[in-house]
């Protein structure tokens, strides 16, 4: 009996999905012609991108409103469990857990070369180098700091409410329940389950697929002798597989949490060197500019679709669309992960905590990593664009290491030590959440179900890699997102209705009070 209960419809028809999947993507071209994975991933890439990019752009930008109004609302002050509940985890290992299964090996991967391609590649030209510098940095914010917060947080309330608030099981059809007639309920739960674990292990396997390139990108910069190709990369592939497969047996309270705050820890020492090491007072006149004009473009880039100009809007299609693809994707692994960890907050410290800290990081890291390099080209004669471009985005961080002289090399083991941390991490919390969802929302789900997950998201990464690299990595990104959006859509609308059924604050006074009246008469 124990053992049917664990294997469920949803496991098994979003693991055969997943595993034809992989299936699919290790024929090349040769032998399958234009039917192969990449061929057919980025023209359905294309035109999920030119035809329906005006909807991811007005999506992620209405649930960073959604969850402004909350935070605001009557119903910031409701706790997600009962009101005696109180946290699990204290804020620092909070914050710890939030960086790392949110975008930790992402903000390695494209924290110098994401600036430094938007400098010479603008969104649209400035007059002066000095104003594409500018553009560059508004747009790395842009794409790293509340859109994506705002997507992970509004999944994040929505399971937390309903597992912790309502005692329901822990998974995303759940959330919408109460929107379906009950004939159809479980059909349309294990549907949006379903959805959202290959959304997961998608978007998951796209990180590891990133860290893995930069792991060996690095390696061949301190080695010139470890070739950065493929099967450096499947090998990193299969050690790290190895290493958080060992990190999943240990259980939340151990692995992950031990891992996360090794991470933030290495993280801060990382960013504390390079901004020591490069141009400091540069940096933070960077950072404070920056922040300004983000704050300022901020509902300009949000509605942006270059409607009228074809090359800006290919530049659109491939880093902000892109981006709001992928955090969708990742949203229903972090949005799970973020609701599990965070039992007896309330809503608007839930939602303010997710919004500000994490993104204040990430502008902080941008702008040292980031106001570095384009420091480094455009001031110090670098010409760091040439690596990156040649070589691929991967070796930015070791580009920009490099003109640190012997102190560079330094911080190239230490970066390659975190992104390895990274992926143990994610790919970690990643089998759990995938466990969770795929075992009825057991908080502590089966061992063997996560062992399961662990090899499926790592063949996907290594699949994605053989198949087209980055390319292979964003297109996969934008397909799994778009079903995606709509159940997250979904999910709000229940949300909201769950909410107006609670009780006012100033409505649990009155009645306080009356009975405290009644009392006294008596």
């Amino acid at each position: 009996m124990e053992r049917k209960s664990r294997v469920t419809t949803v496991f098994t028809v979003s693991t055969i999905v997943t595993v034809l999947f992989t299936i699919w993507g290790i024929f090349p071209e040769s032998v399958i012609g234009d039917a192969n994975l990449l061929n057919v991933t980025s023209k359905l890439q294309g035109w999920l991108s030119n035809g329906m990019g005006w909807f991811y752009l007005l999506s992620a930008t209405g649930f960073l409103l959604v969850a402004i109004f909350l935070i605001f609302s009557r119903y910031g002050s409701i706790r997600l469990g009962k009101d005696s509940d109180r946290p699990e985890f204290g804020y620092l290992t909070w914050f710890a857990m939030l960086f790392s299964a949110g975008m930790g090996i992402g903000l390695i991967f494209w924290g110098a070369a994401e600036p430094l391609l938007h400098f010479h590649s603008p969104p649209f030209s400035a007059p002066t180098p000095e104003g594409d510098a500018r553009t560059a940095m508004r747009y790395a914010f842009f794409h790293w700091g509340f859109h994506p917060w705002a997507i992970y947080a509004m999944i994040a309330l929505a399971i937390a409410y309903s597992t912790f608030r309502k005692g329901r099981p822990a998974t995303i059809g759940e959330t919408i329940g109460s929107l379906v007639h009950n004939r159809y309920e479980k059909p349309v739960k294990q549907t949006v389950d379903i959805l959202a674990v290959i959304a997961t292990a998608f978007g998951v396997a796209t990180s590891l697929g990133f860290g893995a390139q930069q792991i060996a990108g690095g390696l061949h910069y301190l080695i010139p002798g470890v070739p950065n190709a493929f099967m450096t990369q499947l090998i990193i592939i299969v050690v790290v597989t190895v290493l958080y497969m060992i990190s999943a047996s240990t259980g939340l309270d151990k692995g992950i949490r031990i891992l996360s705050n090794t991470n933030i820890f290495l993280a801060i020492v990382l960013l504390v060197a390079t901004m020591i090491a490069g141009p400091s007072a540069f940096i933070f006149d960077l950072l404070t500019q920056t922040i300004g004009t983000y704050l300022q473009q901020l509902p300009a880039m949000s509605f942006r679709t270059a409607a009228f100009q074809p090359a800006e809007r290919e530049w659109i299609n491939g880093w902000t669309i892109f981006y709001w693809a992928w955090w969708i994707s990742w949203s229903p692994f972090v949005g799970t992960f973020i609701a599990r960890v965070s039992k007896g907050r309330t809503i608007r410290e839930f939602i303010i905590g997710i919004l500000l800290v994490p993104t204040s990081f990430g502008v902080l890291w941008f702008s040292v990593f980031g106001g570095s390099a384009i420091w480094a080209d455009l001031f110090g004669g670098a010409n760091l664009i040439d690596e990156v471009t040649n070589i691929g985005a991967e070796v930015g961080l070791f580009a920009l290491f490099d003109t640190f002289g012997g102190f560079g090399t330094v911080l190239s083991i230490v970066a390659i030590f975190l992104i390895s941390t990274f992926f143990i991490t994610s790919a970690d919390s990643a089998t759990y959440v995938l466990g969770m969802l795929t075992s009825n929302g057991k908080l502590v789900p089966p061992m063997r179900i996560k062992m399961t997950w662990g090899i499926i998201q790592s063949s996907i990464a290594a699949v994605l890699l053989y198949a087209g690299g980055l390319g292979a990595l964003q297109a996969v990104a934008i397909l799994v997102a778009f079903p995606f959006i709509f159940v997250l859509v979904f999910m709000i609308v229940a949300l909201f209705r769950d909410l107006a059924d609670e009780p006012d604050e100033r409505d649990k006074w009155l009645e306080l009070q009356k009975r405290e009246d009644d009392d006294q008469l008596g």
